[in-house]
């Protein structure tokens, strides 16, 4: 079984749907003859054709739309965002269009469209190349949201997007495109889109995270098992529809819980689940539900980064008040 990092299996899955069904097409800015800023799409060209993996100018909402006028017209389209901080340009077209084409024609029509952006930070980079926004889209209906945090889930999920008969934003955590590898099958496989994953089981309190966020908690919970606290960790890996059943079973269970995620605080995930959590598990709470985000200031320029991104260390110490509420 071969080792790949998340941005080889990424390649390595667009290679493999576009070997099965020719009707599916990957375009963006540079990612054909470049191969992607981060080559995410890198040979391709190479392989099928310009006509199948093309370069597109700078025009996100026009990326989006020659998408839509492809989904509704047979093809299953694959674009690339350069980076999230780009999309804006094109919120216009998810929002009107491609979010509410099931919904707008009853049913006859849908945009097949899965729209992959790289994002979060901690690469450095310079403005706009940062951004974690995954909750502008959860909150869109007719979207499905997804992050992943391994290479396997990369490959598993990214297949199951592509082959979804309804639109899926695929955000990329860019922190993590080569900061490890791990054992990803060559065949085909799907993962579901809307199951979250236990990562590691627990007792004492439930994680909650996605994306690059994942390392660190996992990191932070290796340090508390060092202090005799075992959480419980959930990968969400879908941000929409949420697996709200894994979540309040996991709640239950510990009668604790910690979310943890890079976007600002104010009108993030964490807080649509803390409600959820509230709704569904109140009666089995122990202490008052918990996040750790990242700021309500824009993000950072590289010198600023640490501070923003939760660490490990700032992890353990949320993890720790939590446990250790009204003792």
């Amino acid at each position: 079984m071969p080792l790949m990092n998340v941005l080889q299996a990424v390649n390595e899955t667009l290679k493999q749907e576009m070997r099965r069904d020719d009707r599916v097409v990957v375009f963006g800015e540079d990612v054909g003859h470049e191969g992607g800023v981060f080559r995410a799409t890198v040979d391709l060209q190479k392989e099928f054709g310009k006509d199948r993996c093309m370069d597109t100018p700078l025009a996100e909402s026009g990326i989006v739309g020659v998408g839509i006028g492809m989904g509704l017209n047979g093809l299953i389209p694959v674009v690339e965002i350069q980076f999230m901080g780009f999309v804006y340009p094109a919120f216009n077209q998810i929002i009107t269009h491609v979010a509410r084409m099931r919904n707008r024609s009853r049913g006859r029509y849908t945009v097949p469209m899965t729209i992959r952006m790289p994002y979060g930070g901690g690469i450095r980079a310079l403005e706009h190349h940062s951004e974690s926004t995954e909750a502008l889209f959860a909150h869109i209906p007719g979207l499905k949201v997804v992050v992943p945090s391994t290479p396997y889930d990369t490959k598993g999920l990214l297949a199951s997007a592509i082959r979804d008969e309804d639109p899926v934003i695929f955000l990329e955590p860019k922190r993590i495109y080569r900061a490890f590898k791990q054992e990803v099958p060559e065949e085909e496989y799907l993962i579901p889109i809307g199951k979250a994953k236990v990562v590691k089981e627990g007792e004492d309190i439930t994680i909650i995270s996605w994306g690059a966020s994942m390392r660190e908690v996992l990191k932070a919970t290796e340090m508390a098992e060092g202090k005799g606290i075992y959480p419980e960790v959930i990968d969400l890996r879908t941000i929409a529809p949420i697996d709200r059943e894994t979540v309040i079973q996991s709640v239950k269970k510990t009668g604790r819980v910690l979310i943890v995620h890079e976007a600002p605080k104010t009108g993030g995930v964490g807080g649509e689940l803390i409600s959820i959590i509230n709704e569904k598990a109140f009666l089995h709470l122990e202490a008052p539900p918990s996040r750790l985000t990242g700021f309500d200031t824009v993000f950072p320029l590289p010198k600023g980064e640490h501070h923003y991104i939760p660490s490990p260390e700032r992890i353990l110490k949320k993890i720790t008040e939590t446990v250790n509420y009204l003792t």
